[in-house]
């Protein structure tokens, strides 16, 4: 639907326009509306109508992002439909070892009946946000770029492909790595490709995972099942990019072959349920997160290697500093588009982002290797890290959102 067919004349002047309609995007919206129900929030995104609906990955939710999707009145629809995480295994061995010993072992709950991640289907995550934010009156604007934006004094004016001119106080830009926007607004990054792809599938098996993760740490990268619900399991199974092409080019028997080698017969037989598609891996840091009347979420922020699984996670982190930070400027009467107001934004989620970033980067070279001095040092290290009780708390905590300086959406606590 055009986005002018959508908007009557006095919508054309928004308080905030997020460009974007994943779940960072989605999930800014809800927390601004849903706190300030004055605030005029709209999302223009570009993909084409109902393309989510055809999303057949999961993503892995942190505690603290699902006590978020709870204060947002999302969670309990999502919940029935998603899997636990109760326990996770590190492993580190070739693909040919016949025995792979468990390294680091991950169990228990952030707080009483509460794991630290549970794993859901886009699908279901994006169905629960955009009902929440038809509820709030939230406009979604679907199929129509923004074509160019001019900041002003006072105001940001909005130019989409459709014709339509839009003017906000503040525009938000969660439209993903390869941010359009991002670069409309001259904000340059780092990056670096790191030669590595990660094929995504979901698999049927005979036996139950009961709710287990496994990271075996492979010489070409690493290689996840992730728990869903029934017995099925989500991969992340990182190769070099020529493999990743050749395997994803292959024909069935050839894949699951190569699939079954490295997931193994410990759950019986296994059943590819869906086109393995791959992705090429690297690390992007934006520069700047904010110029005036203009602030970057999620993935258009940051892209990290999904070694540590925690790249939608950033984004929710994101997501909660913002909305808290605008929200608290509002209720001040200060200009939510002021570049010194985005900048407290900016100040509160670089330093944790680089941070992660650096620690997936180095991650990934310590792990993507066979060479065997680095091997035995870093076995003798996972090996200590299992040894010390408190030391796997803080990495529970890290890993489920809740370690730092943490938004108070993050903690379940209303803005």
């Amino acid at each position: 639907m055009a986005a002018n067919e959508t908007f009557a004349k006095e919508q054309l002047t928004l308080d905030v326009l997020i460009a974007g309609a994943g779940y960072v995007g989605l999930a800014a919206a809800v927390s601004l509306k849903q706190a300030r129900p004055s605030l005029r929030v709209a999302i223009v995104d570009a993909a084409p109508e109902g393309v989510w609906e055809r999303d057949t990955r999961a993503s892995a939710i942190a505690a603290a992002a699902c006590r978020m999707l709870g204060r947002l009145g999302c969670w309990e629809e999502i919940l029935p439909r998603a899997q636990p995480i109760t326990d996770m295994v590190i492993t580190d061995s070739r693909t040919a070892d016949p025995v792979r010993p468990a390294y680091l072992t991950f169990d228990g709950e952030v707080a009483p009946g509460e794991p630290f991640a549970h794993m859901v289907a886009n699908r279901v995550l994006n169905g629960a946000l955009r009902r929440r934010a038809g509820e709030l009156g939230i406009d979604i604007i679907e199929g129509v770029a923004v074509r160019a934006f001019e900041t002003g004094s006072a105001k940001v004016a909005i130019h989409l492909a459709d014709g339509t001119s839009l003017d906000a106080r503040l525009l938000v830009a969660a439209d993903g790595v390869n941010s359009k926007l991002r670069d409309m607004a001259g904000i340059k990054t780092v990056r670096w490709e790191y030669g590595q792809s990660g094929i995504v599938c979901t698999v049927a098996h005979e036996r139950p995972h009961n709710g287990r993760a496994e990271e075996h740490f492979l010489p070409a990268g690493p290689f996840a099942t992730l728990p869903l619900t029934g017995n099925r399991s989500c991969i992340v199974w990182t190769e070099r990019t020529a493999d990743a092409e050749r395997l994803i080019a292959s024909d069935e028997l050839i894949f699951e072959t190569e699939l079954e080698q490295r997931f193994g017969l410990k759950l019986g037989e296994i059943r590819v349920e869906d086109k393995p598609r791959a992705w090429p891996l690297g690390l992007m840091l934006a520069r700047a997160f904010v110029a005036p009347r203009f602030a970057l979420a999620g993935d258009a922020a940051h892209g990290i290697h999904p070694i540590a699984g925690q790249g939608l996670n950033l984004g929710f982190k994101d997501v909660a500093a913002l909305a808290e930070t605008v929200v608290e400027a509002d209720r001040l009467g200060q200009d939510i588009g002021a570049l010194d107001v985005l900048q407290r934004y900016e100040r509160w989620r670089r330093f944790d982002t680089v941070q992660m970033g650096v620690t997936t980067d180095v991650l990934n070279r310590l792990f993507s290797n066979d060479f065997g001095p680095i091997r035995a040092v870093r076995d003798i290290g996972l090996g200590l890290v299992d040894r010390m009780p408190r030391m796997k708390e803080f990495f529970i905590r890290q890993a489920s959102g809740l370690g730092g300086d943490v938004p108070r959406l993050l903690k379940g606590e209303a803005l």
